[in-house]
C-alpha cells in the first residue's frame, strides 16, 4: 500500500507547501476586516470560530462526492489516486481558497456576482441559471442517497418515503434559520462523526494489510470505459469540484479574519482528499479485484459498498456507526445546497433576507422541484450532475484568475487547472450521450479548439480589465464608524 500511503502524505505536504504558496501569491490583508462584520445581519453573516468554521466547511463541500465517486472511480485502478492526489492540492484546494477569499474580498457575493464583475454581466445571468441549476440537482441527490441508505440500515421497516420527507423538513428549517442555530451548532458533531468513520476505514486498510494496489497507469475498468476524460467527472468532490464554489460563501460570510482562509478553504479540501483516498482504496482492494467491485456496485450501486466495506473494516456496531457518517455527509451538503440556492436567488433578484417570509417565499419553490426530481432515476440525475459541477468549477478558476491577472499576480496557479478541465469538460459534453453523441475523436477535436477559442477570450477581456483598473475588493472604509 506504498500508493496509497505516499499519496495521503503528499496531501499533506501540500497543504503545508502548495498552499502556502498559494495564499502568499493571494496576498492575505490581516487587519481587513470580514463580511462577517461588515455586513453583519444576524442571518448569514455571522462570525463564527476558525474550527466550526471548518468543519462546517468540510460537510458543506463533502457530500458523498469523496465517498461515491472514488468508489466509482476505483474500478479505473490506482490511476484514481494519481488524479485525486493531482487533482486536489493543484486544481480542488485552489479553487476553493481562491473562491472563498475573493467572496472575502466582496462582502460574501456568491459565485454568479463574482462571475459578473470578473467575467462580463452576461455571466451573471449564465453562471446564476448554471449554480441553481446545479445546487437544485445537488440537493436532489443528496435527498435521495442518505435515504436509500437509512432505509437500507432500518432493514426497509420505515418506508423510503417517509424517510425522504423527513429530510426534506430538515432541510427546510436549514434552509431559512439563521446559520448560527442548526448548521452552526448541529455541524461540529455530524463532522466528528464523519473523520472518525472515515479513520476508522482507513486505520482498517492499514491493521488489516489490504491488498491495495501499486501504481499503475493501467485502465484496469471491466467495461474499458475510457480514463480520459471520463474519470474527471467520476471523481470530482475529492479532487475538483464547482459545487465548492457555492458553498465556500455561507463560510465567508462567517469567517473572522482573511488569514484564517487557508486552514477553512484550502485545509478543509486537502481533508476531503484524504477520505477520497480511503474510500478509493477499500473499493479497489476488498472485492477480489475490479470484477468483484463492478458487480457490488451494478447490484446496490455505491451504497452497497459503503455498507460492505464499514462491516468488514469495523464490525457491525463500528460498521453502523460509519455508514451513518456517511449518511451525515450528503444531509449536510444537501441542507447548505438549498441554503446556497436560495442565498444566490435573493441576490440575483436584490431581495434582503433578515425577514423570514422573503427567505420562505424563495425557498419554497426550490423544494416543490427538487420533490419532483426525486422521481428522476438516480444514475441520470448524477450524469447531468457531474458536467454542471466541472463546468462550474471550470468558470469558478478562470474567476480567480482574473482576479490574480488584473491584480498582477500569478494567474496560472488557476488558469492552468482551469484551461485542463475546459478541454475534458468541452469533450465530455460532444462525446456523451446525455450531450451531443460525437465520436470521441471528434470530441477532443472540438474540446481543444473550444477551448482555445475561450482562453483566447479571456485573455482579451483581462488585458482590458486591467487597463480600465478593475476594482478587485470592495471597498469597507469606514464601516465601522458612526454617522
Amino acid at each position: 500500500m506504498y500508493t496509497f500511503l505516499a499519496g495521503i502524505v503528499l496531501l499533506v505536504i501540500g497543504y503545508f507547501t502548495y498552499g502556502k504558496y498559494v495564499e502568499k501569491v493571494f496576498g492575505v490583508k490581516e487587519e481587513r476586516a470580514t463580511p462577517a462584520y461588515v455586513n453583519n445581519d444576524g442571518v448569514d453573516y455571522v462570525p463564527m470560530s476558525t474550527p466550526k468554521n471548518s468543519l462546517i466547511q468540510l460537510l458543506n463541500i463533502a457530500g458523498t462526492g469523496p465517498i461515491f465517486g472514488p468508489i466509482m472511480g476505483a474500478l479505473y485502478g490506482p490511476v484514481a489516486f494519481i488524479w485525486i492526489v493531482v487533482g486536489c492540492i493543484f486544481a480542488g484546494a485552489v479553487h476553493d481558497y481562491l473562491t472563498g477569499m475573493i467572496s472575502i474580498r466582496n462582502r460574501g457575493a456568491h459565485l454568479p456576482e463574482l462571475a459578473s464583475k470578473f467575467l462580463g454581466k452576461v455571466m451573471k445571468h449564465v453562471v446564476n441559471a448554471f449554480a441553481v441549476l446545479l445546487l437544485l440537482l445537488v440537493g436532489t441527490v443528496f435527498v435521495s442517497t442518505p435515504a436509500s441508505l437509512l432505509h437500507v440500515l432500518m432493514d426497509g421497516k420505515v418506508a423510503l418515503g417517509i424517510i425522504i420527507a423527513a429530510i426534506f423538513i430538515y432541510y427546510i428549517l436549514a434552509t431559512l434559520l439563521p446559520v448560527d442555530k442548526i448548521i452552526g451548532r448541529l455541524y461540529p458533531y455530524f463532522g466528528a462523526l464523519l473523520v472518525i468513520s472515515a479513520l476508522g476505514v482507513g486505520i482498517g486498510l492499514i491493521v488489516t494489510g489490504a491488498p491495495i494496489p501499486e501504481l499503475s497507469l493501467t485502465n484496469f475498468h471491466p467495461d474499458n470505459a475510457p480514463i480520459f476524460p471520463l474519470i474527471f467527472f467520476t471523481i470530482t468532490c475529492g479532487a475538483l469540484s464547482g459545487f465548492h464554489a457555492t458553498q465556500t460563501p455561507i463560510i465567508s460570510r462567517t469567517t473572522q479574519k482573511e488569514q484564517q482562509g487557508r486552514k477553512i478553504f484550502y485545509g478543509m479540501m486537502i481533508a476531503e482528499g484524504i477520505i477520497a483516498m480511503i474510500w478509493a482504496a477499500a473499493a479497489m482492494s476488498l472485492f477480489d479485484g475490479y470484477g468483484g467491485l463492478n458487480e457490488l456496485l451494478a447490484a446496490g450501486g455505491p451504497g452497497a459498498v459503503v455498507s460492505e466495506v464499514s462491516t468488514m473494516m469495523l464490525g457491525a456496531i463500528g460498521g453502523t456507526l460509519a455508514v451513518l457518517g456517511v449518511v451525515v455527509l450528503p444531509i449536510t451538503s444537501g441542507d447548505t445546497a438549498f441554503r446556497s440556492a436560495r442565498m444566490i436567488i435573493a441576490e440575483y433578484l436584490n431581495i434582503a433576507q433578515k425577514k423570514l417570509s422573503s427567505r420562505l417565499w424563495i425557498a419554497a419553490p426550490l423544494f416543490v422541484i427538487s420533490f419532483a426530481l426525486t422521481k428522476i432515476d438516480f444514475n441520470i440525475l448524477w450524469r447531468y450532475f457531474s458536467w454542471a459541477n466541472q463546468a462550474t468549477a471550470v468558470i469558478a478558476l478562470f474567476v480567480g484568475a482574473m482576479y490574480l491577472y488584473v491584480a498582477r499576480k500569478n494567474y496560472w496557479i488557476s488558469l492552468a487547472p482551469g484551461t485542463f478541465m475546459l478541454v475534458m469538460v468541452i469533450t465530455y459534453i460532444l462525446n456523451a450521450q446525455i450531450g451531443f453523441g460525437m465520436s470521441m475523436t471528434s470530441s477532443w477535436i472540438g474540446g481543444f479548439i473550444g477551448s482555445i477559442i475561450l482562453v483566447a477570450l479571456f485573455f482579451i477581456a483581462a488585458r482590458k480589465a486591467r487597463t480600465n483598473n478593475l476594482p478587485l475588493d470592495e471597498d469597507i472604509s469606514g464601516w465601522n464608524k458612526v454617522a
